[in-house]
């Protein structure tokens, strides 16, 4: 199985747990893990998810995240996990 990255930035709002959480599970992804926080008013989500049984592409499902955090006044981004660990590795 490859994993999906997920990550959401910015101020914190009513939602935005459950934009996420929906859009997910209306294209068949499974969250394997989560984390978030909220540190004086600004919100920081990590999801670790399993997209093999995606209904669609993965770079259209990475796009509409992206406009949904758009929507929110949030970042959201979604990568595969081997880009994620070459981008932050030290």
């Amino acid at each position: 199985m490859k994993k999906t990255i997920i990550t959401v930035i910015g101020k914190d709002r009513v939602g935005i747990i459950a934009a996420v959480c929906t859009f997910l599970s209306q294209h068949n992804i499974n969250i394997l893990d989560i984390d978030q926080s909220i540190i004086q008013g600004y919100f920081h989500m990590m999801m670790i998810a399993d997209a093999n049984k995606a209904d669609r592409d993965f770079a259209l499902l990475a796009a509409d995240l992206a406009k949904i955090g758009d929507d929110l006044g949030v970042q959201i981004k979604m990568q595969h996990e081997d880009i994620f660990d070459v981008m932050h590795r030290i």
